[in-house]
């Protein structure tokens, strides 16, 4: 059971930040899909990334 759970954390933190990333990347001319794949591999790290770039 606790493997179940933590696989399901994990799962929920890797779709927010992928969603975030999306999101973000959007809003700040960036590829939304290249930056929601990197919310997917990279997870919590890639939203500060995001978040630092100029917007182009």
């Amino acid at each position: 059971m606790t493997n179940l759970f933590s696989l399901g954390v994990l799962l929920l933190i890797t779709i927010v930040s992928a969603v975030l990333c999306h999101k973000m990347a959007k809003k700040r001319g960036r590829n939304p899909v290249f930056w929601g794949s990197m919310g997917v591999l990279f997870g919590p790290v890639a939203i500060p990334i995001i978040f630092v770039l100029k917007k182009s």
